[in-house]
């Protein structure tokens, strides 16, 4: 049985989280701006992606970083507004008309507050989520191996544990390598153009985040 995450006590998560921050900002921009402009094919359009670039600071794709290997910027310049982009869309904070991404109600309440929508997001990103790349029996198969990370996880987070530490639990091949080593690793692949969307970014500290069996609590 899939645990259910649980957000405790009062969390910035737009400050913690980088895809919770790009969404509350995406959904922020579509109510300030009438909406996210988006091309043909559904991509949002260079004028949000350079807006996203500026004030997302998403480690590893500021706007510092993006612009020093391209001179415009389209969605495909930025992989972390993929999975802001179908996250925001798929918990219904946004909705596609025509060629424009449109605030719902529900993206309204989410303004609001953000820290209602943690657990639901946090929950579809990391067990049905079809990331870039995948297929859904490469999902199925990640499910199985969720109770014993998230074990292993809610353990480390008692006493605080680093992003690295929580890489290292949930890529084992991963734990020879010096954070300096996996850093590199991580960077070489994406200007390499291995595109898969950003996994989320784990705190330094995180005791706030609890995991417990469905109908436990």
């Amino acid at each position: 049985m899939l645990r259910e995450i649980k957000l405790q006590g009062d969390v910035n998560i737009a400050a913690l989280s980088p895809l919770l921050r790009g969404m509350l900002l995406s959904v922020a921009y579509a109510e300030g701006e009438g909406g996210i402009g988006s091309t043909a094919t559904g991509a949002m359009n260079r004028k949000f992606v350079h807006w996203a670039a500026v004030h997302f600071l998403w480690p590893g794709f500021t706007a510092e970083d993006l612009y020093s290997m391209n001179k415009v910027l389209n969605e495909s310049d930025m992989p972390p507004l993929w999975v802001v982009r179908d996250m925001a869309r798929h918990v219904k904070l946004l909705r596609r008309k025509e060629d424009v991404l449109l605030l719902t109600r529900r993206g309204r309440e989410f303004l609001v507050n953000p820290n209602a929508f943690f657990d639901l997001v946090a929950t579809d990103y990391l067990y049905p989520y079809v990331h870039d790349t995948e297929r859904q029996e490469d999902v199925r198969a990640r499910l199985r191996w969720w109770r014993m990370f998230l074990n292993l996880l809610n353990i480390k987070a008692r006493k605080g544990c680093t992003a690295m530490e929580v890489v290292k639990i949930l890529y084992p091949d991963f734990a020879p390598l010096s954070d300096t080593e996996m850093t590199l690793e991580a960077d070489v692949a994406t200007r390499e153009g291995h595109r898969r969307p950003p996994r989320p970014t784990a705190t330094a500290k995180s005791p706030s985040l609890r995991v417990f069996p469905r109908g436990a609590r």
